[in-house]
């Protein structure tokens, strides 16, 4: 016997036959039902989906065993299903069926059967990977056919298949969309599922420096990658032309990734952007990612809670110097846990405004460089000497600073990034 011939059927509106109305059966009907087939049932008795169906007028049912003349009558059927626990019946099916040239399958025997039901992973409706039909066939092997099927399906949804559509049909209104998409800390695999999904459906990316960048290199040439990362002090691109941007392309009928470092909420701008989408009228999701405030501290191997030393932390951005920092740190408990993003240059400020409001010089410090990288370092201080400290070790951005007594637990616990750092 040669090799199998894998095929798809468009069985809308052609007659198909199942002899047999159990637990197979159904799940044959079921799926013909779905693809359109008009399906004849031939069963003494069969279980209450198949009788719902035919209450409901979606297929026949012949209440009678299968007789010969069946897949002729009352035309020819294109396809016949024969699942009647039985034997002899479901041989005589398939003698027929072979006569008549029209293809069988049969539940009891594969190896009898002149064609086969697979394991099918569909994507899901809405997912980047709608449209993707995966069939797997093992040899005759269910059980294995439907473990490699799962895990097809698992690819499917994590995103790591190229399912980005590359051919439209002239009928198909095309209509762009916008995905915020937090990356987290930096390391690929510390992006969300969904977020990883949708990067791999995408036309156009829009990403920063910080992000996961590695991501990039398992996009199609065709996909547009356009460099938006801003360093302190250096923003060629700017907020504004970053917003036109995602506007420009989605009108385009693209759809576009917007791929951030962090979390597109938390000190990303990501609720700009998602405003300015909506006010031309494109469609935008947000994707929450693992913001560096929390995942930067743990990689260091500082909790920014503790159980005995604080139940509370204030995240700020400290780029402007101490104002936002003293701001945000006001109303918060004495011993709250300060997680400062972009504070490296205003270090100095920032450190001496803290001691003015009441921080204790002696308030241990942790700057954390290049977290959930190959880079990452960390410089334990105190906010006395932090600027010192941190000209002296030569720390650069993009660094995370921690201000509370959390930071002790550092030299218990060292770094904890295991193994998901990036290169």
């Amino acid at each position: 016997m040669g090799a199998d011939y894998p095929l798809t059927l468009d069985v809308t509106g052609r007659r198909v036959v199942v002899v047999g109305g159990g637990p197979v059966a159904t799940r044959r009907v079921t799926g013909l039902r779905e693809s359109g087939a008009a399906v004849e049932v031939i069963a003494p008795w069969v279980t209450e989906d198949i009788t719902e169906l035919w209450a409901a007028g979606e297929i026949t049912w012949h209440e009678r065993d299968f007789v010969s003349g069946d897949l002729q009558t009352p035309e020819p059927a294109w396809l016949v299903h024969t699942a009647t626990g039985d034997r002899s019946t479901d041989d005589q099916v398939a003698r027929e069926a072979e006569a008549a040239r029209i293809w069988c399958v049969r539940a009891d025997d594969a190896s009898a059967s002149s064609a086969w039901t697979p394991a099918v992973a569909r994507g899901r409706a809405g997912s980047p990977a709608e449209g993707v039909t995966v069939s797997v066939n093992a040899g005759g092997d269910p059980r294995r056919a439907v473990a490699v099927r799962d895990a097809v399906l698992a690819a499917l949804d994590s995103g790591i298949l190229p399912v980005r559509r590359t051919r439209h049909t002239e009928r198909e209104v095309r209509v762009g969309s916008v995905a915020l998409v937090g990356g987290g800390p930096g390391a690929d695999d510390l992006i969300t599922v969904r977020g990883r999904a949708l990067l791999a459906a995408a036309d156009v990316v829009v990403t920063d420096r910080l992000g996961p960048r590695g991501l990039l290199h398992t996009l199609g040439s065709d996909v547009e990658v356009v460099d938006v990362g801003k360093t302190p002090g250096n923003h060629p691109v700017t907020q504004d032309r970053i917003n036109e941007l995602l506007v420009h392309h989605a009108q385009l009928g693209k759809r576009v990734v917007r791929l951030k470092g962090g979390d597109p909420f938390v000190l990303g701008r990501g609720g700009e952007e998602a405003l300015h989408c909506a006010a031309h009228g494109i469609p935008v999701e947000v994707v929450p990612g693992v913001t560096s405030a929390v995942s930067v501290p743990a990689a260091a191997g500082i909790p920014v809670t503790h159980r005995g030393i604080t139940a509370s932390f204030v995240v700020a951005s400290a780029h402007e110097g101490p104002e936002h920092v003293l701001e945000a740190a006001q109303d918060a408990a004495p011993d709250a846990t300060l997680v400062l993003l972009m504070g490296v240059s205003r270090l100095a400020q920032t450190a001496a405004g803290l001691i003015a409001a009441g921080r204790l010089p002696t308030t241990p410090v942790a700057l954390i460089e290049s977290g959930w990288t190959e880079r990452q370092r960390t410089t334990v201080t105190t906010l006395e000497h932090a600027a010192r400290d941190a000209e002296a070790a030569g720390v650069r951005p993009p660094a995370i600073v921690v201000v509370g007594d959390v930071v002790r637990l550092h030299d218990a616990l060292g770094d904890l990034a295991g193994g998901s750092l990036t290169p």
